[in-house]
């Protein structure tokens, strides 16, 4: 099912498969959107994701399915915990994990959800560095709105 959740950095489309999260989208998807209050699943969602737009230290404690290779796996819980208000480089991070920034730049793109899995505190060594695959646009004034959001 796919579903639309309002939010302060813009409208996001919401996968969900079999009542876990399998992905989220920033730009809203172009077909029939249902509305997020239409199930409890959808509900709890809804209520996690607007605490952590109220409060930025929020946690999340959604059901996940997380589709990707072992390496990613291991990356996206090492996302799961920087703490809300810190940043990493890539290169902290692949030190961290004993591979390169690349790698964990790749893994960061591929990352199904965004926010969620906070891909957005890993940071280039001078710069902001990339989001979502793009260094400019649109996806990098997300990646700055929650950095800031987060008072990083």
């Amino acid at each position: 099912m796919i579903y639309l959740f309002d939010s302060p950095i813009g409208s996001l489309t919401l996968y969900i498969s079999q009542n876990k999260l399998v992905k989220i989208d920033f730009p809203p998807a172009k077909h029939a959107l249902q509305n997020c209050s239409s199930n409890t699943f959808t509900q709890q969602i809804s209520f996690q994701l607007e605490s952590y737009f109220k409060n930025p230290c929020y946690l999340f404690n959604l059901e996940l399915e997380l589709t990707g290779t072992p390496f990613q796996q291991k990356v996206w819980h090492a996302l799961r915990h920087i703490p809300s208000g810190t940043t990493l480089s890539y290169n902290a991070l692949a030190k961290q994990l004993a591979t390169s920034p690349r790698a964990i730049g790749n893994a960061c793109r591929s990352n199904p959800l965004p926010i969620i899995i906070p891909c957005h505190r890993i940071v280039a060594q001078n710069h902001i560095g990339g989001f979502a695959g793009t260094t400019t646009g649109t996806l990098i004034d997300i990646k700055k709105w929650l950095l800031q959001h987060e008072a990083v």
